[in-house]
């Protein structure tokens, strides 16, 4: 599949997918502990009592084909993926609940999702990214590594 010209289908069907993940986690996951809300300021985010993290033995894949089939591709929700940030809520992988470092990336994601006003507007910024310069690579996710660095020189940690 040609991911660049099938993004005016994926970014609807990613939007839609994100934004029942996002409620799931919002309903279901727990806030923030004090050191939490800490770096979650410390990386920029607005509003990180809204936040939630849950906890799960592995990222929920989206069931729908061409998604399913784009996530694939895009080797996104592999077994290396510990944490992924749908705007206030954040799966965070079971044995990487007590990091600090991944913490302040994901909540760095928050920031972002905040800039870009919703789940959407992100995903289009964030979708094309990918394809573009690779994960790695991609703006967001080098921001969101830089940030975390730095909260982390910082020395901030979780108790």
């Amino acid at each position: 599949m040609d991911l660049i010209s099938a993004l005016p289908q994926l970014i609807p069907l990613a939007a839609a997918w994100a934004e029942t993940q996002s409620g799931h986690i919002l309903q279901n996951g727990v806030q923030l502990n004090d050191d939490g809300l800490v770096i979650a300021r410390t990386v920029g985010v607005g509003h990180p009592e809204l936040i939630r993290i849950m906890s799960v033995t592995a990222m929920p894949r989206p069931d729908q084909p061409l998604l399913a089939e784009a996530a694939k591709q895009l080797q996104f929700f592999g077994p290396d993926t510990s944490g992924l940030t749908l705007e206030y809520g954040i799966f965070i992988r079971a044995d990487n609940i007590g990091d600090a470092e991944l913490l302040a990336h994901e909540c760095r994601h928050v920031y972002q999702y905040e800039q870009h006003g919703s789940i959407r507007s992100y995903l289009e910024a964030y979708i094309p990214d990918l394809l573009t310069y690779g994960y790695a690579n991609s703006p967001l996710e080098i921001d969101a590594c830089q940030a975390a660095a730095k909260c982390m020189r910082g020395g901030l940690r979780l108790v």
